[in-house]
Parts: structure tokens; sequence; C-alpha cells
């Protein structure tokens, strides 16, 4: 994080408070987070206040702002699904062969994934190009995605290790439902091949550094529709894979949106991939789960207009979170062409 210019301090402003605004339906407020986490978050707030102009500015293909991944791990689950309006992701899970040498289902999972791809699709916006270097060694990668290496078995090298092969050898078909006469869809992969150190950085090649080649359809998804995110606001968030998904989605939702619109709890709790029953409980612990982790996103995203009526989030236009002028920070240069995106297979989920 930058140092504040001097003077920053005494500059005043009205900044938008996260709180929810009351409509004509009922509404409510959403739960408080703990002390302790208040106090985090409005640390983080702050911190974003006064370097809303020098913040480092990550992306996402908008195709995973709007569906991501497992929570927690399906197991041996065949296929696992989101859906999002007219879009259904469909992930697969790669195989990795036990010590019975029997070959068992891995999916990934989790934080550690979505900053994976967080990091990727930064790095392919800002290079223009498919093969992807991960730094000098593992440490300098690790701190790239805000993390501390530690060793041993549930240390983080292992924890990444695990879920970035789970990653990498995953598939994803993403089908678009545009009425009863028509199917599309599409398969991608992450990854083509990759080439992954995991020793001791002393011990790595300098002329043989970890490389990644996206696959032709994922390194085009992620040039043509990347969506800005503020990299503060993500590390602030990272304690939860929820928080990330929805400050991810409401972020591209927000400069999409042309009216106001509610989108209803059902819809949110498939989008969002909730492992509770669909059940009225199920469905009542799916809303305050979901309304706890909107509240912390709201104190680093305080523009954003949200209320949490009966029916659903209804979510009025908005600033967007990075402003527009991120957007041209964008690496100059033609984009590629590759096979058409996955967005032009089909309207993308309703945008109001």
């Amino acid at each position: 994080m930058r140092r504040p210019k001097q003077g920053r301090l005494s500059r005043q402003r009205d900044t938008p408070t996260p709180s929810l605004v009351l409509g004509r339906e009922p509404a409510r407020l959403l739960p408080v987070p703990s002390r302790q986490r208040s106090h985090e978050l409005a640390r983080a707030a702050a911190e974003l206040w006064l370097a809303e102009e020098d913040s480092d500015i990550g992306y996402l293909t908008s195709l995973l702002a709007q569906l991501n991944l497992p929570y927690k791990d399906p197991g041996e689950l065949g296929v696992w699904t989101r859906q999002n309006g007219n879009l259904t992701l469909l992930v697969e899970p790669g195989r990795r062969r036990g010590d019975d040498g029997q070959y068992r289902p891995i999916y990934p999972y989790g934080i550690m994934p979505r900053l994976v791809l967080i990091w990727i699709s930064s790095r392919a916006v800002q290079t223009r190009s498919p093969v992807l270097e991960l730094g000098r060694s593992l440490s300098d990668f690790m701190r790239e995605l805000g993390l501390k290496p530690t060793g041993g078995k549930n240390g983080t090298i292992t924890r990444l290790r695990d879920q970035m092969e789970r990653l990498l050898k995953a598939r994803l078909s993403v089908e678009v439902k545009e009425g009863d006469d028509r199917d599309t869809a599409a398969q991608i992969s992450v990854a083509l091949r990759w080439d992954l150190f995991w020793g001791k950085d002393e011990t790595q090649d300098p002329l043989l550094p970890s490389t990644i080649q996206l696959s032709a359809d994922f390194f085009n998804e992620i040039i043509q529709h990347p969506v800005p995110l503020n990299m503060a606001a993500l590390s602030a968030l990272r304690g939860s894979p929820m928080r990330l998904d929805i400050y991810s989605w409401l972020t591209w939702r927000m400069s999409k949106l042309h009216r106001t619109t509610v989108v209803p709890w059902p819809s949110l709790m498939l989008q969002f991939g909730s492992n509770l029953a669909a059940t009225r409980q199920g469905r009542q612990q799916f809303r305050r789960d979901f309304e706890r982790h909107l509240r912390e996103v709201l104190v680093v995203y305080p523009s954003a207009r949200v209320e949490s009526l009966d029916t659903g989030l209804k979510l009025m236009r908005s600033p967007t979170h990075v402003p527009m002028r991120g957007i041209r920070t964008l690496a100059a240069g033609p984009t590629p062409s590759e096979p058409r995106s996955i967005r032009a297979l089909g309207r993308s989920a309703p945008s109001d």
C-alpha cells in the first residue's frame, strides 16, 4: 500500500455508508460483524479511502465474476454446478492417483484457487500473453498471492500445490439457455500445460522459471471480458471465498446495471453454490450467511447501493468500485485473434 499524499488526511468528503436504505418493501439491516472484525474492516476501508487513486488493479474474467468454484470439496461428486440466470457452469474434476494406485476426483475449492484465478487473469491482461511466468521463485509467487510460505503437511506451500493441481486439471463447461429450440454450450480448461517448481528457492534454476500456458479459449475470454477489481479490497475480504465471490459479482453487476432490479433469494442460492438443502430452513440459513458476508463487502465498497428485501436483493445503480479510468490501464495492443469468447455463444445473465 502506497503512503498517502501529505495533507490527504485532512480532506473531507461524504462517503456513503454500507448500511441498507429502507425502501417501500420490507428491508432489514445487515448483521453486524464482530468487534474485532469490525476494527479490521474499518482499518481496511480507511486505507482504501486514502489510497483510492493509487490502488493496484487486478482482473477476473467476467464469466468467473458471475459463476465460480465450490466453497468446500464436493468429494466423489461426478459434476458440480452453479447457475446465474440463463448461464450454468459445470465443473468436472481432474483425477489424482492415490497411494493405492486408484485415481480419484479432485475439485478446486475454497480461497486459494480464487486467488490463483485472479492472479492468472491479471497477469494475462497485463502481459497480453497466454504463457505466464510465476516469478523468480516460489516465494515470489506466493507473495504475489498474498500468502506467506510455510512448509509442512498443512502449510501454505502444500495447500497451494494441492489446489493448483486441482484447478489446472479441472474442466469447465458453460451452458446458455436460450429457449426450448436452441442449445448453446462451450467447454474450456484453464491451462493447456504447466511446469511448476515446488522445491526450495535456492535450488530453482533461474533459466527454468515455473510457467503456466493458458488454453486459447480461457485466455481469449480473459482478454475480451476482464472485470477490474480493487486488490486492496480483495485483500481485506480474503478470509472467505463467499466474500470474494460477492465482491467480484457486485463489481461486475454494477458495471452492467441500467435500472433498479431485485435478484430473488432462490436465484442467489443457485448462483453462490450453497451446500444447504433447498428447504425453508436451508434458505433462511443461506440468506443469513449471504447477508453477513455482504455486510463486510459493503464496508470496502460503500458506494454500492443495495437493499435486503424479503423477496430478494435489491440492486440500484451505483458507481463501479474501480473507476472507469482503471479500465484504460489495460495493456495496449490489439486483441489476439482467437475463437469467439464464451460470452459470444449466447446472452449472459440478465444485467438489469
